[in-house]
């Protein structure tokens, strides 16, 4: 059997759109999406719900997606996601750290982006936020 990785962006929208979006809205609901997700986790009941939220911080600030790795072979086509850590690591890593590192970093990030200047620095920071909050591996 023959199996064929690629890492694409499937579905991707195009820049002018992206664009657009993130002077409308991107720049102002990220602040406010990033805020109530990080309340979210400092709470027991809602700390599932404040990780899928920061998960989709590159997604509500640009309309970014994050790319796959499909993996094809002769009967299937499916989606391949990086091995992660132990749920152990992860949950005592976001106890002692994830919890208030993620809330510098994301504040940083709301600074670097609001600054326009700051903001590719600001993207990159929000692509590795759910690393900061759990270790997440894309």
């Amino acid at each position: 059997m023959v199996t064929n990785q690629v890492s694409q962006s499937v579905g991707q929208r195009s820049l002018l759109v992206r664009a657009a979006w993130f002077l409308l809205i991107g720049w102002w609901a990220t602040g406010i999406w990033m805020g109530v997700a990080w309340l979210l986790n400092v709470t027991i009941v809602g700390i599932p719900l404040g990780i899928k939220m920061i998960n989709q911080v590159p997604t509500v600030v640009s309309l970014k997606r994050r790319p796959g790795t499909l993996v094809a072979s002769a009967d299937e086509i499916r989606t391949q996601h990086r091995e992660q850590r132990s749920l152990l690591v992860r949950a005592v890593w976001f106890l002692l750290i994830g919890w208030w590192a993620s809330g510098i970093w994301m504040g940083v990030a709301y600074l670097l982006t609001v600054s326009i200047v700051g903001l590719p620095v600001a993207v990159w920071m929000y692509d590795r936020l759910p690393a900061v909050v759990s270790l997440y591996r894309y």
